[in-house]
């Protein structure tokens, strides 16, 4: 990923501030739009996590986050 999505930086904003149940996390970016596979992206690239229900910021996705947030 050369230049970020700033789909998937609204996603990783989206959990700066704590873990967030994944239900509520599907709800919010899952997609059947083959074009917008902005949660498949993230999860692909390593930027976030899902620990059981809940998912979370991985250190690289705090990275990317602080980054861009230049």
């Amino acid at each position: 990923m050369d230049a970020p999505d700033p789909l998937i930086l609204d996603l990783l904003a989206s959990l700066k501030a704590g873990p967030k149940p994944y239900r509520e996390v599907m709800d919010a970016w899952r997609t059947s739009c083959p074009r917008l596979p902005v949660w498949e992206d993230a999860v692909d690239l390593g930027l976030v996590r899902r620990d059981r229900d809940l998912v979370a910021l991985t250190e690289a996705g705090a990275a990317r986050l602080s980054a861009h947030a230049r």
